[in-house]
């Protein structure tokens, strides 16, 4: 699919979550196969730009192109003036985040609260498609709730603003991430807009991914928490599109190197003491889902420092690979 002047192949975006996307993880998932990575949300306060977290969020160094900044906010005027700012360091594309349903960002009237105000979207998207030369991006859910649903009429606001990609989560804000994704309103959103469409919702594997693309009809599939632990996600995805087949899952000694890397990116980023902490979310998606991996995440999760962390990380998988060694 294309955004602008940029070609997103394969169609596999990693989706902007907060605490999440961080430059660490987009460029492990960009390595990974993802064909985009939006980054996790930026504050279009300006008040906030100097802040260490918000410089961290800005720091697009060494990042592979397109870079993707999602701004976050309810002020048309000072979201053109925060994606000013992004294309000016660095942004090759702005996501404005009208998706987020957190209560702390929806009570200050931005995130998917503003799905609420169709007026107020539709000065926003103009005043930030008009700001910048660079394309524009949408992230929207299908509604404020299931009595009010507008992700149609939403579309439509985008792609007369000049709006270059949609982005829409199958849930509505207060579904939050309950219950199935709405695939038919996705379908109905790309069946009414020229605009390419990312199709958000319960992307967890490959087969999925399939499903989704022929259900909605929609460019590409973007993943969010499908590929926490899982960041090898995005080239089996590739993969199985391109070929049917789904790819072996990595073993032990291939999942411990992505994982050791992705910890030394990290203490490198925050600093050790703020790198173990943040690493601690990331071991624990690792682990998720397999019972035999409890006892490392509670290990690792007590480890203080970054040679602990990594020391206990790489015992674990080494054991993993032994243990199945003796069982071969």
């Amino acid at each position: 699919m294309q955004i602008g002047p940029y070609r997103i192949d394969p169609p596999v975006v990693l989706a902007p979550m907060a605490g999440v996307t961080d430059k660490p993880f987009r460029l492990l998932c960009k390595r990974l196969g993802a064909g985009l990575a939006v980054s996790e949300m930026t504050t279009a306060d300006p008040r906030l730009w100097q802040t260490r977290k918000s410089l961290r969020r800005m720091d697009h160094a060494g990042e592979p192109e397109p870079v993707s900044v999602q701004i976050a906010g309810y002020d048309p005027a000072m979201l053109a003036e925060a994606a000013r700012y992004n294309a000016d360091h660095g942004a090759q594309i702005v996501d404005i985040n009208m998706g987020c349903p957190a209560k702390k960002v929806c009570n200050v009237w931005s995130g998917s609260a503003l799905l609420q105000d169709e007026p107020l979207v539709a000065r926003i998207v103009k005043a930030v498609v008009d700001a910048v030369d660079v394309p524009v991006t949408l992230k929207i859910r299908t509604g404020w709730d299931r009595q009010n649903k507008n992700a149609l009429a939403i579309a439509r606001i985008a792609e007369d603003a000049g709006i270059a990609a949609l982005a829409v989560h199958g849930r509505t804000r207060a579904d939050k991430y309950e219950g199935e994704a709405e695939y038919d309103t996705i379908a109905a959103v790309k069946a009414a807009v020229r605009m390419p469409v990312f199709a958000n919702g319960d992307v967890t594997t490959p087969e999925q991914a399939k499903h989704v693309l022929d259900a909605t009809g929609a460019d590409a599939v973007m993943v969010g928490r499908g590929a926490q632990g899982r960041p090898w996600i995005f080239r089996e995805i590739a993969h199985y599109l391109a070929t049917g087949e789904r790819l072996p899952e990595p073993g032990p000694a291939e999942v411990a190197a992505i994982l050791l890397a992705h910890l030394e990116h990290l203490y490198a980023f925050y600093g050790e003491q703020s790198g173990v902490r943040i690493a601690r979310k990331h071991l624990g998606w690792y682990a998720k889902d397999r019972p035999e991996n409890a006892a490392f995440r509670d290990v690792v999760n007590r480890a203080e420092s970054a040679q602990d962390q990594l020391r206990l990380t790489r015992d674990y998988f080494q054991a993993l690979e032994s243990g199945l060694e003796l069982a071969a």
